[in-house]
């Protein structure tokens, strides 16, 4: 079996042009998010002390959940050269509970290996990092979700901690520039990891060869 292999400059330029291209999309989708969570957010922080700020927390969270799925949306769809609309901030609620499920599993599976010695932690977040990408690309369950982050990042664990700490850094770049090179660079850096996701993923699971036509008689 070929080792996989992906190229984190390719990733970083891929995202970069893709930023630079649509930044007015990603600065106006980031306003609408921006509002969309801080409107409960600001809710509960009004009602603080009354038992309605819990439902408003909820709310803040579910709305949370939501928009974070849309941003894996508009990345997916990014990498596969179409075009995404401000709509799919929300398009993806159905998945809602898939994704809140395997938050809290990667949380609790995360927590238990740092608890144990800090490197397995560091291991398992990488390794079942491509779960939420899965969900919103392949529609699975959460076990399955998990399953195949699993399939996707092995053997190549050190080179996508290396690729976090790239990212990591052209974001750091981004604050320095007076915080506004982070309109470029977290948008960059965000389309740049699910690149790598892409590539990873047709190595690990590549699609079906088509069917042959049946030989004219």
């Amino acid at each position: 079996m070929e080792s996989k292999f992906f190229s984190i400059g390719e990733a970083i330029r891929f995202g970069w042009d893709v930023a630079k291209k649509n930044i007015g999309f990603f600065v106006i989708a980031a306003i609408i998010s921006i509002f969309a969570e801080g409107i409960p957010q600001g809710l509960q922080q009004v009602t603080e002390g009354n038992p309605i700020s819990v439902i408003f927390a909820l709310i803040g969270l579910s709305v949370s959940v939501v928009i974070n799925l849309g941003w894996i949306r508009i990345a997916l769809r990014f990498c596969d050269n179409e075009k995404p609309e401000y709509g799919d901030l929300f398009s993806q609620y159905p998945l809602f509970f898939r994704y809140l499920g395997a938050g809290i599993l990667y949380v609790l599976i995360v927590l238990a290996g740092f608890i144990l010695l800090v490197v397995p932690g560091i291991i398992w977040a990488i390794q079942f990092n491509f779960a939420f990408n899965l969900i919103v690309d392949k529609k699975v369950g959460v076990m399955d979700s998990l399953r195949m982050s699993s399939a996707i990042t092995r053997g190549v664990k050190w080179n996508l901690l290396v690729f976090a700490l790239a990212l990591l850094g052209t974001n750091l770049l981004g604050a320095l520039a007076l915080g506004i090179g982070l309109l470029w660079t977290i948008p960059a850096t965000y389309v740049a990891g699910m690149y790598v996701y892409r590539k990873l993923l047709a190595q690990t699971m590549p699609a079906p060869a088509p069917a042959a036509e049946p030989a004219a008689s």
